[in-house]
């Protein structure tokens, strides 16, 4: 006679689960209506925040970094892709054809291309431009640089050089100076015989100072053979023709006006003479030129 379970649901006692059949331990885990094992199902249901997410990304990105920085393989994979990249960028045709270089002289033309140490075909978005302007900057005629990528295969870089002043000449060495005094490394100065020449220690860095004053002089100037610096205080001008003119050790564009005005109102620099002294404010003495000695077959 059938069973009867209280609720009207009828069920045969011959389909009753028998206790303790089949092996130990082994029951069914509930599952849910798709088989899978709720266990299991609740971890693929993990309610994350966007911000969590992020964080466990940065998270194993961090963990990867450190663990491929061992042993240098970091470096060795950085190595890799930033080859693949210069791959695809010279076959793009962004390869270095052409370097421009504009405001150098002929002299340091070549320097500063040795400096850049550039070669054809190199992928010219991968070139450290800072780089490259500091290379040329410290050559000796480079005052300032300016390096421009101009894709897809040119490179420009821009020059000024310092601006030749003076031939400076002190203890036995030559050298081309700045008009801030220094001296221009590679200038070769037998190539600048147009330069003046200034002479004695101190010479270089007072050079500055003089060299405005008498280029607004054109007729004294002309005249000029070497400015030479006298116990680093004060200058005398050697002149072409031997004589010299003694400028004090301050107030140099004073003792110049008055050279001037006797210049203009009597033409001094054309009457010969063996000295000028002006090196007393207010003052200006003349030595003649000594006349020639003459022989008894002249008398």
């Amino acid at each position: 006679m059938p069973a009867v379970v209280r609720g009207g649901r009828r069920q045969s006692s011959a389909s009753a689960p028998k206790r303790g059949s089949g092996p130990r331990g082994a029951r069914n885990a509930p599952r849910n209506s798709s088989g899978v094992p709720r266990k299991f199902a609740a971890v693929g249901k993990l309610d994350l925040s966007p911000r969590a997410v992020v964080i466990c990304i940065l998270a194993g990105v961090g963990v990867l970094g450190a663990v491929l920085a061992t042993g240098a393989r970091a470096e060795r994979i950085g190595a890799s892709f930033s080859q693949g990249m210069d791959s695809i960028t010279t076959g793009m045709g962004l390869s270095l054809r052409r370097v421009q270089i504009t405001g150098a002289s002929d002299e340091a033309n070549p320097a500063i291309r040795r400096a850049l140490d550039l070669r054809a075909g190199q992928p010219i978005t991968s070139l450290d431009l800072d780089a490259l302007r500091d290379r040329v900057q410290a050559v000796g005629w480079v005052k300032e640089a300016r390096v421009v990528r101009l894709l897809p295969d040119t490179l420009r870089v821009e020059v000024v050089e310092h601006q030749r002043l003076a031939v400076w000449q002190a203890d036995g060495v030559v050298q081309v100076i700045d008009n801030e005094g220094r001296a221009i490394t590679g200038a070769d100065p037998g190539r600048y015989p147009q330069l003046p020449l200034v002479v004695g220690r101190g010479a270089d860095t007072a050079a500055a100072a003089l060299m405005p004053l008498l280029i607004e002089r054109p007729r004294l100037m002309g005249r000029i053979d070497a400015m030479i610096r006298v116990d680093e205080r004060r200058w005398n001008l050697s002149l072409k023709d031997g004589s010299v003119i003694q400028l004090p050790a301050v107030g140099q564009e004073s003792a110049l006006i008055r050279l001037d005005a006797m210049d203009q109102r009597d033409r001094l620099l054309d009457l010969g003479f063996s000295r000028i002294d002006l090196r007393t404010p207010g003052d200006v003495a003349i030595r003649a030129e000594a006349a020639p000695t003459r022989t008894g077959a002249d008398a």
